[in-house]
């Protein structure tokens, strides 16, 4: 599942997400989420999120939802 619509996260969820950093290298890094950051319902790039390791990074992939 892609992470483009608010509606389909919720915290605790396992995601891979591109953080600020990684931008437009494709490398990927996983976590669960700790808090949405993005208000709009949708993003085309991908919902924008705070890791519970404190990462932030936009999600482009959910693993498994609770």
């Amino acid at each position: 599942m892609e992470g483009t619509r608010r509606a389909e996260i919720k915290p605790g969820i396992d995601v891979m997400v591109e953080l600020v950093e990684d931008r437009h290298t494709g490398r990927l890094t996983g976590g669960k989420v700790k808090e949405i950051l993005t208000t709009a319902p949708m993003h085309p790039h991908g919902i924008k999120v705070i890791l519970e390791n404190g990462l932030v990074g936009r999600i482009k992939r959910i693993i498994q939802s609770n």
